[in-house]
């Protein structure tokens, strides 16, 4: 068996690990947990989600996403209402004050993206995406939640 170090799941975890290190600093600046930031980054993009499709997307437990939405809710960064066709379905949408934060986080990030190529170059970040989308479109299973 390969060594532990070199075993490809822990290979991807510590490169998460080491990406995350660059953009904790600033999301907590902005008060925002990971997970928080994958929501927001979600429903900018689509406007609003079924609550278990937000979930899907963003990779969050159901337990963990109805955890944290209520604190995003408060904060005015998003809204939550019944689905108007079914009433058991909750429909999850991004406020102006969301987007608002959404850029001025986003402009951050890009930041720390341009540096991350710099330092990696840029065809190999695009190599890392094309092989990454590869692994995972061979996957046999759904990616696990956090």
């Amino acid at each position: 068996m390969r060594p532990f170090a070199r075993s490809l799941p822990m290979q991807l975890l510590r490169a998460r690990e080491a990406l995350m290190q660059q953009f904790r600093p600033h999301l907590r600046a902005r008060g925002l947990s990971e997970q928080q930031w994958r929501v927001v980054r979600a429903l900018v993009e689509t406007g609003s989600m079924e609550i278990n499709a937000l979930g899907e997307a963003c990779q969050i437990h159901p337990a963990s996403l109805s955890r944290m939405l209520p604190n995003l809710e408060k904060e005015g960064r998003i809204e939550r209402r019944a689905d108007t066709d079914d009433q058991r379905y909750t429909i999850v949408s991004i406020t102006a004050k969301g987007r608002t934060l959404f850029e001025r986080v986003a402009k951050e990030s890009e930041e720390i993206y341009r540096a991350i190529e710099r330092r990696i170059g840029s065809h190999d970040v695009k190599l890392l995406y094309d092989l990454l989308d590869k692994t995972i479109r061979a996957a046999p299973a759904a990616s696990s939640r956090e």
